[in-house]
């Protein structure tokens, strides 16, 4: 028996995806699946030529022309309908900024999964703190602040940013019932924060780890990874950043504030991609992690402060803790051992994956019950029976776009928003068949464990959940 799945609404006009590589091309099929469209009427902007065979055979109209600061009004201007159709970034080296501001300007839902700036700023910036993803994030506020309202635009809907916000709330309503807490649904940003604040929640963990392996060892000179290599590369360069709760009790030598904006997030001297964390996942359990700057890191410590500024009455930490595919990780390693980037690139596919899962959620910590991991443990396996043409990985992030646009058409005036701000229940019913086992597990490890005591360490016994004790290196 076929299988149906549901159409979700029907999008009169154009549909311009801009980029075509794991994401777009995973995110294509879901579009097709969950939407009333005209075919015809859907155009992909890639410029990577290799691309061009796969669009040709599935009929997929191809502008093969890069994006640019001078070039992108008149290349949207003439695919886009004002009032009508759908913007779908999922490319690298394109200003979020300015795409999301050209659409809303002409009254086309947009929707992307990163804070995305114009080739050349990731490492063409000598100033750290300007190539913060705290700097991204807060240029898209201001703009938000400055026009609020109008045609909807979703800032950093994937997996992470994106998901993991809504898994947040999941989580914190799990732990509410199994504390005895009220755990009917809060109605606005104040009241989920104080419901952190009241459950104790000193901090969050993204926590991920990639198994996802193939048989044939990784070649030197290739990065390999399970998703953008483009992406993990100038995210792994910029500086580690955190949200900064209001439990530390100790600051690092190498960190730094910001002095405007919202002031929740402090950004470290080092690249992330080499700067690791102990955290904890259910199948590894302690684990080592790269605390890679994310747009969520910033953006729910953000939503769950009460208070303003850089003195808040709660506030809490929040940071990636990221253990990629191992092949990516050892393709860090030979990426910052050398000094240069690869410049073959390798993501791997489907096809060849033979074993491993990504299970990517989000370790709420230093509450009564100590710590709660709630997010997705999906396989390749499982991967390849849901959706085509994408890993494990891909998944969790284009089924979050899939939610997103959802949420987009239902929403179509609610202005410049982030996950964090949008109806995760509803993002949630929309995504969840596509994430695999979503499961809760609580655990009573915490960062002073199972470190060894053969060398001395700056640790911090009264506070376990301090980020000094979670710092590793």
């Amino acid at each position: 028996m076929a299988q149906t799945h549901p159409i979700y609404g029907r999008i009169d006009g154009p549909i311009v995806i801009i980029g075509f590589g794991s994401i777009g091309k995973g995110t294509w099929p879901l579009i097709e699946r969950h939407f009333d469209y005209d075919a015809d009427k859907l155009v992909v902007i890639e410029p990577d030529p290799a691309q061009a065979n796969f669009l040709r055979q599935h009929r997929l109209h191809h502008v093969q022309e890069a994006l640019t600061p001078e070039n992108y009004r008149d290349v949207l201007g003439r695919l886009l309908v004002p009032g009508k159709g759908f913007c779908v970034n999922l490319s690298v080296d394109t200003s979020s900024l300015d795409l999301m501001r050209f659409c809303r300007e002409i009254g086309v839902p947009y929707i992307d999964t990163v804070v995305e700036p114009w080739a050349g700023y990731y490492f063409g910036t000598a100033d750290n703190a300007a190539r913060t993803n705290y700097a991204l994030r807060q240029a898209v506020r201001d703009e938000k602040a400055k026009n609020p309202g109008g045609t909807t635009a979703v800032s950093c809907c994937g997996a992470n940013p994106g998901m993991v916000s809504w898994f947040v709330k999941e989580a914190l309503l799990t732990l509410a019932r199994d504390t005895g807490h009220d755990a009917s649904t809060p109605k606005d940003r104040a009241a989920w924060a104080a419901l952190m604040r009241d459950l104790g929640v000193k901090g969050v963990h993204i926590a991920e780890r990639d198994t996802q392996a193939r048989r044939v060892p990784r070649p030197r000179g290739v990065f390999v990874n399970t998703w953008s290599v483009e992406g993990f590369i100038a995210e792994g360069f910029q500086p580690a950043e955190l949200g900064w709760g209001t439990h530390e009790p100790w600051f690092p030598e190498n960190g730094y504030r910001h002095d405007s904006g919202c002031q929740a997030a402090i950004w470290l001297d080092r690249p992330g991609a080499i700067t690791r964390v102990h955290s904890w996942c259910p199948t590894p359990g302690p684990q080592f992690g790269f605390l890679v700057t994310h747009n969520e890191a910033i953006s729910i410590s953000d939503y769950y402060t009460v208070g303003q500024g850089a003195a808040p009455a709660y506030r809490p930490t929040c940071h990636y803790a990221y253990h990629p595919c191992d092949d990516a990780v050892l393709s860090l390693h030979e990426m910052f051992g050398s000094g240069r980037a690869q410049e073959k690139h390798h993501i791997l596919t489907e096809d060849e994956i033979v074993e491993g899962i990504d299970e990517l959620g989000v370790l709420l910590y230093g509450h009564e019950k100590n710590a709660l991991w709630f997010g997705s443990r999906l396989s390749n396996a499982e991967t390849r029976d849901l959706a085509p043409y994408q890993n494990a990985t891909g998944l969790q992030v284009t089924s979050a776009v899939l939610a997103g646009m959802v949420w987009a058409l239902e929403n179509p005036n609610a202005g410049l928003v982030e996950a964090d701000e949008m109806d995760h229940a509803r993002c949630l019913t929309v995504q969840r068949p596509y994430l695999g086992p979503v499961e809760a597990h609580y655990t009573d490890w915490t960062p002073l464990q199972d470190r060894w005591e053969l060398f001395p360490e700056d640790i911090d016994p009264e506070e376990p959940w301090a980020f000094r004790n979670v710092l590793a290196s």
